[in-house]
């Protein structure tokens, strides 16, 4: 069964994960373990960058109002701009670009007892790889990595809001477009998009301390038919990043492949 071979794809990368995808008519899913709650990570953005370009779309906010990101108050992560060292200003419209192309990966430093959002730097330019197993450990029963106690959703929960955004059901036309162009310019290209050679359209990539690696993405195949799909995956600690980036890859593609011959194989047999 295929669902089998997906189970083994995933096991064999040291990860447990589900990549369900269904056509953006809604008509035809596909995929193991669509209902089993996890961590979102930072895939949960494409939904929070929904809601903030509905708002700007009706205008509940003002597109040119400045806003300040205060150094002080602002996650440890490597991108976007909780690098930055000062207070960084943005209009709202702007405040939405990082989160669908590049985003900020907020640490579970609070629960690990971190004073500031420099000593998680700190700790790990001098961690050794024994030091840096352990920690991994440690991050396992965070709440960012526990769906119970932090935020949770399904792979289902993922694909069906991606497939409204990418058909303009979402929400107003002018909260849908943007919303799509901008996950379209997401500069993680090694997970979904690896593993076609048509083109990934729109993707939102998610990742924890190594042990979470999510995306979200929509797919093209030949003749026009595309598919949302949600790969949300959960790694024992100290798990190869490669390796999980190729389970994803693989599992996608056998998946998404998978729910396209369905679809192709119901239409011919509608028309005969």
């Amino acid at each position: 069964m295929v669902d089998d071979k997906v189970r083994a794809i995933f096991e064999r990368a040291g990860c447990t994960g589900s990549p369900p995808a269904r056509s953006l008519g809604g008509e035809t899913e596909f995929g193991p373990r669509a209902e089993e709650c996890v961590a979102p990570a930072s895939v949960v953005k494409a939904l929070v960058a929904l809601v903030a370009e509905t708002w700007l779309a009706e205008g509940r906010l003002d597109p040119r109002e400045r806003v300040t990101l205060a150094a002080d108050e602002r996650s440890y992560g490597p991108a976007g701009v909780s690098p930055v060292e000062d207070d960084a200003v943005l209009s709202w419209r702007d405040s939405v670009v990082p989160m669908p192309t590049v985003g900020d990966d907020p640490s579970a430093g609070q629960d690990l007892g971190h004073a500031g959002r420099a000593e998680p730097v700190s700790r790990s330019d001098r961690a050794s790889a024994r030091e840096s197993a352990r920690a991994d450990e440690r991050l396992a029963p965070t709440r960012a990595l526990t769906p119970g106690a932090g935020t949770r959703t399904t792979p289902r929960d993922m694909v069906t809001p991606l497939r409204l955004i990418r058909s303009g059901q979402a929400g107003p036309a002018d909260a849908c477009a943007p919303g799509h162009g901008r996950m379209a310019r997401q500069l993680t290209r090694h997970r979904i998009a690896s593993a076609f050679r048509t083109p990934v359209r729109a993707a939102k990539s998610g990742g924890l301390a190594g042990i979470v690696r999510n995306e979200v993405g929509v797919v093209s195949f030949p003749g026009g038919r595309r598919y949302a799909a949600a790969v949300l995956t959960t790694s024992r600690p100290g798990s190869d990043d490669a390796a999980g980036n190729a389970a994803t890859e693989a599992a996608t593609a056998r998946t998404a492949s998978r729910a396209h011959r369905t679809t192709f194989a119901s239409r011919a047999h509608r028309t005969t």
